[in-house]
């Protein structure tokens, strides 16, 4: 799954992702290379230092503090995206991604790009020989995941549209579409057009009345199988003699609505 830059090697490789953790709450993911330097508040360390080491290997800085290399996941990837937006949460990207039947090889359409959290996700599922075709109206949001894209080494699997869905797509026959925005009702027909026969929907939105107007702009528009859910992630402590739920949990971020596009009676299907 994905790019080669995320195939599983034993040993790490110049040019890898590497995170760097000490601690809880302490995590840092840097790209390997040589004669560069990692530094923090809790010391320096050499790359070429990290460069052919296990996965999973422990080594200290100048300051004597130790961090554990490991090879960061899609999660840890996502976590660490720069927010000039709010970002759709691991929880929720999973969740999209196994309902709307997106893997290996997918094309798939999104409309409002934000901070880039599900467009690197989307692209770490679909690989080399898939395509993320993204749609956003702020330059500056392009910008950014342009960058954390780079980052990750998936820039070249993303297609940046600086352009308003109000418009219309240029890509049809596309399998799933999924909508961040506040008032994806507006845009059924512009999706409809986009989607094959039986293509997937998907969108997440903060509030229920905003749900509501979705569901009614879909029925109209002749989707079916419409779905609204939410997803609650709740984390245990794991010490094994007080094993309990943590003081805090990640509740609501948002409604996720699905929906298939179907066809009329009357419709030919070309």
């Amino acid at each position: 799954m994905g790019t080669n830059r995320f195939n599983y090697h034993t040993k790490t490789r110049k040019g890898d992702l590497v995170q760097l953790i000490t601690g809880r709450d302490n995590s840092f993911i840097i790209k390997l290379e040589r004669g560069k330097v990692f530094q923090s508040h809790h010391g320096v360390i050499q790359h070429d230092d990290l460069i052919n080491l296990h996965w999973g290997s422990r080594i200290k800085t100048h300051l004597g503090k130790v961090f554990i290399v490991f090879q960061p996941a899609l999660d840890d990837l996502i976590r660490a995206i720069p927010r000039t937006t709010q970002i759709i949460y691991p929880k929720d990207i999973g969740y999209i991604i196994v309902t709307m039947g997106i893997g290996p090889g997918s094309i798939i359409l999104e409309a409002g790009t934000g901070s880039g959290a599900l467009t690197t996700a989307l692209a770490y599922v679909v690989g080399d020989n898939g395509k993320v075709i993204s749609y956003e109206k702020e330059k500056k949001n392009i910008q950014n995941a342009q960058k954390n894209l780079t980052i990750f080494g998936l820039e070249k699997i993303v297609t940046f549209k600086n352009r308003d869905i109000a418009d219309g797509f240029d890509e049809t026959d596309i399998q799933a579409i999924f909508v961040d925005l506040p008032n994806p009702e507006d845009y059924c027909t512009q999706i409809r057009k986009a989607l094959i026969p039986g293509g997937y929907f998907g969108c997440i939105l903060p509030t229920t009345n905003q749900v509501s107007r979705l569901v009614t702009s879909l029925k109209k528009h002749n989707f079916s199988f419409i779905e609204a859910s939410e997803i609650l992630h709740r984390y245990y402590q794991t010490t094994a003699t007080r094993f309990r739920p943590k003081d805090k949990m990640v509740s609501h971020t948002g409604y996720l609505v699905f929906a298939r596009k179907t066809t009329k009676l009357s419709e030919t299907v070309g």
